[in-house]
């Protein structure tokens, strides 16, 4: 199904506009089940909708958050998603909600993952609420373009479950929830900002091959309808 586009003037109003349709959606599931989960991504990208959704006044101690990937790095790397969140998210209002990381001090990224798995198994089946973003390189979660499990990532027949990444563009080892456990978010997004990330964005929608933008794996093969949000 074709993607809808929601474009505004700037970042600003983007991520007020993103962290009211979130808050929305996180109210909504706790008025029916008590419970809410979203998954959210990292990069630079997100933080002013991070630092909005924080200022929602929903119930935030039946919030769950998690991330959709992470670099195989501890909490206080620079460079880790865990600290993004720390930082711009679990603050203000939000300070109350559960978070469930993916990196666990293991010995080895396969080994994280499997605890990751585990400790993530009751948290979004379907998730609420997951909040992507796109790389230059058409990737979204750790989806990279000739990724070492790119295929197994991206096989809807798999079991839910968080899983390693190694590719040139990754740098680091990554840990990353599945296709499988995101593609039937109630509300699944794509955030993305900027003219370079539009002409990666229409360049995918024009018909790129999976392989080689994994994002059209979002496009082709959700069962939840995708809402792209984008300013410039």
């Amino acid at each position: 199904m074709t993607p809808e586009l929601l474009s505004f003037a700037s970042g600003q109003d983007l991520a007020k506009a993103l962290a009211n349709a979130v808050a929305s959606a996180l109210a909504a599931a706790i008025a029916v089940r008590g419970e809410a989960s979203v998954a959210v991504s990292g990069g630079s990208t997100p933080k002013a909708f991070l630092e909005a959704l924080s200022r929602e006044e929903i119930d935030w101690p039946n919030v769950t958050v998690t991330l959709v990937d992470e670099r195989f790095v501890p909490p206080d790397n620079s460079r880790s998603n865990h600290l993004l969140v720390a930082t711009h998210l679990l603050q203000n209002a939000a300070t109350s909600a559960r978070f469930v990381p993916l990196y666990q001090p293991a010995g080895s990224a396969e080994d994280a993952a499997r605890i990751a798995t585990e400790r993530t198994a009751a948290v979004g089946n379907p998730f609420d609420v997951v909040v992507l973003g796109m790389g230059g390189d058409g990737h979204t979660a750790s989806f990279f373009p000739g990724g070492n499990h790119l295929t197994q990532a991206l096989d809807l027949t798999l079991p839910r479950r968080v899983m390693t990444m190694e590719a040139e563009g990754a740098g680091e080892p990554r840990l990353t929830f599945s296709f499988s456990s995101l593609h039937d978010a109630r509300l699944l997004v794509l955030h993305i900002e900027g003219a370079e990330k539009r002409a990666v964005l229409e360049r995918a929608l024009a018909g790129a091959d999976e392989a080689e933008m994994p994002i059209r794996a979002v496009f082709n093969r959700a069962a939840s309808p995708l809402e792209i949000y984008w300013a410039p």
